[in-house]
């Protein structure tokens, strides 16, 4: 994945911001929506193309756009970088490849543990039942 190239292919555009802040809010486009087209991107291998659809496939719109919105900071300029961001992580996070499980027995130990506890939770209900009359 190769960020710069990625940074220049950000597809950015600016709306009003929703919430709270009156006459602000309602006149200052402060809302940073970033988009990058994966088809298209040569910022990305088509194996980490191919990943990214795989994983992601709910969030890639019909056209192929990978879209996050940012609408934290009063300030445009500090959404389009909390945008930039919040997209790369996004990508490096779906990228990584996951540790593959090691399968492990239980310990001696843990299964002593295991049966004592069951024989005491047992034992606890036959407690609790009627006695016999015989």
């Amino acid at each position: 994945m190769d960020r710069e190239q990625i940074r220049k292919e950000l597809v950015v555009k600016f709306s009003r911001s929703g919430g709270p802040g009156g006459q602000h809010v309602n006149k200052v486009a402060t809302k940073v929506i970033a988009s990058l087209h994966l088809n298209t991107s040569e910022g990305l291998s088509s194996w980490e193309k191919n990943r990214l659809w795989e994983k992601l496939s709910n969030r890639i719109s019909k056209e192929g756009f990978l879209t996050v919105h940012a609408e934290d900071s009063r300030s445009q300029a500090k959404n389009r970088d909390i945008a930039e961001k919040k997209l790369l992580s996004l990508l490096a996070d779906t990228l990584k490849k996951p540790k593959p499980r090691r399968k492990t027995k239980p310990s001696r130990a843990s299964k002593e543990k295991r049966l004592k506890k069951k024989k005491a939770h047992s034992e606890k209900k036959k407690d609790r039942k009627r006695p016999d009359l015989d």
